[in-house]
């Protein structure tokens, strides 16, 4: 019962963003259909998604459809430039292989207008979504601190200087809003993650040292199959927070020596523990050690705990490493408030975080590439893990709001088969007096429809193995423990 009962909330899961997908698509290709049947164009199909119709019926005229490739929608206007390597052929050829009789030229004017009415609908629907989020608010995950609780051991931040207690307070000379979440990008690990050259500047405020502490620091990008997207930039420093156990692993080492869920982890062997990763660091390089552990239970010190790590016998012992079976609470120091932006602020957000994309794609000294944009299967894959939150709809709607001012702005770059080419070359021809031979614009939009294609399979790709966790391996679901009376 359970197991059909989570299939059928997956499935309205699914429904539900597949839904929200067609309800964007089509806002933005009714503002085209709008426009241009006030403009007077002759309209041929409204379809939502690319390729061959599934369903099709026509009304008035206008075939409306649904495609079987689950990518955009489009309107056919057969006065405007062509488009069948990514629409097909008109309804006209497809019923009887014959052309029509030439259709009047339409005014640039009028193409222009056509061509923008997608994009602002896009935005209006932005602007919608973002009125309802400052009415029912929305989650701030936002992580406040940017004091550092963790430095890696003959990591680049070691190397750079970095201590335990360093609060971050610019870097590469820009102020950051805390360690990770900022709408505006302007946090340490957004920075981070975004930053150009060989090296990344930072400015900490150091207990027990005036005024700030210049460091400069190399990166790291951590490494990933091929066909898994590339990493980006870290300097591996984690933010101060407590280390709580949950249950421990049944027969293993924390168990033995008496750990309990819940506990906190104050020191290990006198060394005071300010973040949970410095405690697993420690676990890791102390195979066969014993480790007395300063310990918090229901708010009271108790007395301490003898543990030893091992390695797990039913593992690898070339990738294994030593551990004692317990797992870590989430502790990391987050604010989930709900808060209500007014919309100009989140409309102003998401220009911004699409600016700052695109620069840094388009940046020859940034880690960021198109490989980390994401296509439909990634969006999905982002709107389904939203609604499984706590208040996910309040995200999703918020999310609403920045992927539609990202449809608008990237149907507005001007480039063949995007709107802004459309517009582009409709002033191009106010100009020239005269449209761009039919023929020379078809070549021209197929060549770019085709490499759009390439580029949206290779994202798909990317999508596909972040979802599905290809090479993550995760290890055995039970480990084997090495037989110890020791603790």
């Amino acid at each position: 019962m359970d197991l059909l009962l989570n299939f059928l909330y997956g499935a309205g899961l699914i429904a539900i963003v597949v839904g929200l997908f067609n309800v964007i698509i089509f806002v933005h290709e009714l503002g085209h259909f709008l426009a241009a049947r006030w403009r007077g164009l002759r309209v041929d199909r409204f379809q939502i998604w690319f390729g061959k119709p599934i369903w099709k019926k026509e009304i008035n005229g206008v075939q409306y459809g649904l495609g079987w490739i689950p990518a955009g929608g489009f309107v056919a206007l057969p006065q405007m430039a062509p488009m069948e390597s990514m629409e097909g052929k008109n309804r006209d050829d497809e019923d009887d292989g014959e052309q029509e009789d030439v259709l009047p030229p339409v005014k640039p004017i009028d193409k222009i207008i056509v061509a923008f009415a997608g994009p602002l609908f896009s935005f209006l629907l932005a602007l919608t979504a973002a009125l309802l989020v400052t009415w029912v608010g929305k989650p701030r995950d936002f992580m406040e601190t940017t004091k550092i609780g963790f430095v890696p051991k003959g990591g680049v931040a070691e190397e750079a200087g970095f201590q335990v207690g360093d609060e971050i307070v610019e870097v590469n000379g820009t102020k950051v809003n805390g360690f990770m979440g900022s709408p505006s990008f302007d946090s340490v690990r957004e920075s981070v993650m975004l930053s150009e050259g060989d090296t990344i500047e930072f400015k900490v405020r150091r207990p027990g040292v005036e005024g700030l502490v210049s460091l400069t620091s190399k990166f790291e990008i951590p490494s990933t199959n091929w066909w898994e997207r590339r990493g980006l930039r870290s300097v591996g420093i984690g933010i101060e927070n407590k280390t709580v156990f949950s249950a421990p692993m049944k027969g293993g080492p924390a168990e033995r020596a008496g750990v309990m869920a819940g506990d906190e982890v104050l020191a290990v062997n006198g060394e005071a523990i300010a973040s949970w990763r410095r405690f697993k660091e420690i676990v890791e390089l102390s195979e066969g050690q014993a480790l007395e552990l300063k310990i918090k239970r229901a708010g009271e010190i108790i007395p301490p705990l003898m543990v030893t790590p091992l390695k797990p016998t039913n593992i690898d012992p070339k990738v294994a490493k030593a551990m004692i079976g317990v797992g870590f609470a989430n502790t990391e120091p987050f604010i989930e408030t709900i808060y209500h932006p007014g919309p100009l602020e989140q409309v102003g957000d998401s220009v911004r975080m699409m600016g700052v994309t695109i620069a840094k794609i388009a940046a020859p000294k940034s880690d960021v590439g198109v490989q980390h944009l994401a296509g439909p299967v990634g969006i999905g894959n982002i709107m389904f893990n939203m609604l499984k939150t706590p208040n996910g709809w309040k995200r999703l709607l918020w999310f609403m709001v920045l992927f539609n001012v990202n449809l608008a702005i990237l149907n507005m770059l001007p480039l063949p088969v995007l709107d802004g080419g459309h517009i582009v070359l409709a002033i191009g021809e106010m100009i020239a007096g005269r449209p761009v031979k039919a023929r020379l614009l078809e070549v021209v939009q197929t060549c770019f429809a085709l490499l759009l294609l390439g580029l949206f399979l290779f994202i798909t790709s990317k999508d596909i193995g972040d979802m599905l966790g290809i090479g993550g391996g995760g290890g055995p679901k039970e480990y084997h423990w090495p037989e110890r009376t020791d603790g």
